[in-house]
């Protein structure tokens, strides 16, 4: 029981890991990033950050605090296996 928890952890922090990476490319950074591949330099804002920028920093942070509570509860787990 304990082994497959773990395992299933494991394979949520691989997951969230990628998206978290693909996530923050996504940003707009100083020269725009990788959001201008996909149309993200096209919007210009006036009093600050888009509607989408908004919505992508949420969902990365979302994301970001499920990744982190998942390395933890595998950081709990893994002690126990040996």
């Amino acid at each position: 029981m304990l082994l497959a928890l773990t395992i299933a952890l494991a394979v949520i922090l691989v997951i969230t890991s990628i998206l978290l990476i693909v996530l923050i490319l996504l940003h707009r950074g100083k020269g725009g990033g990788l959001s201008d591949l996909f149309g993200g330099g096209v919007s210009s804002s006036i009093g600050g950050s888009s509607v989408a920028e908004k919505n992508l920093d949420r969902l990365t942070v979302g994301l970001g605090l499920i990744w982190a509570a998942a390395v933890v509860a595998v950081g709990l787990l893994v002690p126990r296996l040996a």
